[in-house]
């Protein structure tokens, strides 16, 4: 019976410790492709409205986030005759917690005290995060591939979670299933 429970106890600790060493980012996407196959050797540049060249940096650093995820669908970014243009997008938006109170000092008086204020202590931020990728056909300039893909979750991180959302949002290209989807990605903690 010991030898059991020591065996439980020692599974249980592998299972937290897995838990503990990975952080799954869930993305909800959603794509449409006009695209049948990918030519062999694609390549791309990145476009940008007027409102995303007037960000400079901020700019040049999400699409640096996004070209590990196109390079691994298949697109070779190249200034030189590409056959497409990319524009990237991305918005991260601090939140409310979907679990914190809608009260701004917890559940009520009673609950406990926490700096100085009756109530539960002060909810962890929590971010809503949204990607997308437009890719246009450069020669004739339709759009043949639209993604989106949203993901919430506490992690503060938008340098490590943006890249791994660009990739699921690519997950399927060029022929991606219809309809919403969830794609969920495990990156080390």
């Amino acid at each position: 019976m010991r030898r059991l429970a020591t065996t439980a106890l020692l599974l249980l600790g592998l299972l937290l410790a897995g838990c503990a060493t990975t952080l799954l980012v869930d993305s909800d996407v959603r794509s449409f492709s006009t695209l049948a196959a990918l030519p062999a050797g694609a390549s791309y540049r990145f476009e940008r409205l007027p409102s995303q060249q007037a960000q400079g940096s901020a700019q040049a650093e999400l699409e640096a986030m996004a070209e590990p995820a196109l390079a691994n669908v298949g697109l070779q970014q190249s200034d030189k005759n590409p056959r497409y243009g990319v524009e990237v997008s991305a918005q991260v938006m601090p939140m409310i917690s979907p679990w914190g109170s809608p009260w701004p000092y917890g559940w009520g008086p009673g609950w406990g005290h926490w700096g100085g204020f009756w109530g539960a202590p002060p909810e962890p931020p929590w971010y809503h995060r949204e990607v997308s990728v437009v890719i246009r056909d450069l020669h004739n300039h339709q759009v043949v591939y639209e993604t989106h893909a949203v993901h919430d979750g506490p992690w503060p991180d938008s340098r490590r979670i943006l890249p791994v959302m660009f990739a699921a949002a690519l997950e399927g290209f060029p022929t991606p299933p219809s309809g919403p989807r969830q794609v969920d990605i495990r990156i080390p903690r």
